[in-house]
């Protein structure tokens, strides 16, 4: 069975909810499913160092996921409009993969949530896709044709998933939210099915 590897990190818990949806809408691929993984986050020296394994949720990303990933989904929460530190601080460290070509024709997309409706959220998705250009990644957006795109007053984008949380940092998914995340999950899975047939 092919695996997408959906990678993120989350702080209040919105960008963690979106990646279940995404992976549940996944596994709705036959043949495809989902692996989850987060990256540690980045304190200053002065901080200690985060443990080798997370207490609770997704295992630490390892090389090999990039490895044997058939596609990637990158969440993140929005930090004035860019993708968060940790998120960030994983990227840059991803020379090797870019120089062997790891992820050169993964169909990949991205996802993020926000405390506010204009809170940076497709600045953050834009900015999360430029490392995937420059890594040979296939963009999967949102078309259109998912008519939630049209009413949602949550959130959703063609660039990628998404979630408002609201001033209280509310970490629960609208339907919306939950809809487009899972078609987003679909789209991507079904790509990497289609694109692992022909070769």
């Amino acid at each position: 069975m092919a695996e997408i590897l959906v990678l993120y990190y989350s702080r209040g818990g919105s960008v963690a909810r979106l990646a279940r949806q995404i992976a549940r809408g996944i596994g709705e691929v036959e043949g495809m499913a989902a692996r989850l993984r987060t990256v540690p986050p980045v304190a200053p020296v002065t901080q200690q160092a985060a443990p080798p394994v997370p207490e609770d949720g997704a295992p630490y990303v390892e090389a090999r996921d990039l490895a044997e990933c058939a596609g990637l989904i990158l969440g993140s929460p929005t930090r004035f409009g860019n993708m968060a530190a940790p998120l960030k601080h994983f990227i840059d460290g991803l020379g090797a993969e870019w120089a062997s070509g790891t992820l050169v024709d993964k169909p990949a997309a991205v996802f993020t949530s926000t405390a506010t409706q204009h809170g940076g959220q497709e600045s953050t998705l834009l900015s999360m896709q430029l490392p995937l250009l420059h890594h040979g990644c296939l963009l999967v957006g949102i078309p259109f044709t998912e008519t939630l795109l049209s009413t949602t007053r949550t959130g959703g984008s063609p660039y990628g998933a998404s979630h408002v949380a609201g001033g209280s940092d509310d970490p629960t998914l609208s339907d919306d939210e939950s809809a487009l995340a899972r078609a987003l999950g679909r789209r991507v899975a079904d790509v990497a099915r289609r694109l692992g047939e022909r070769r």
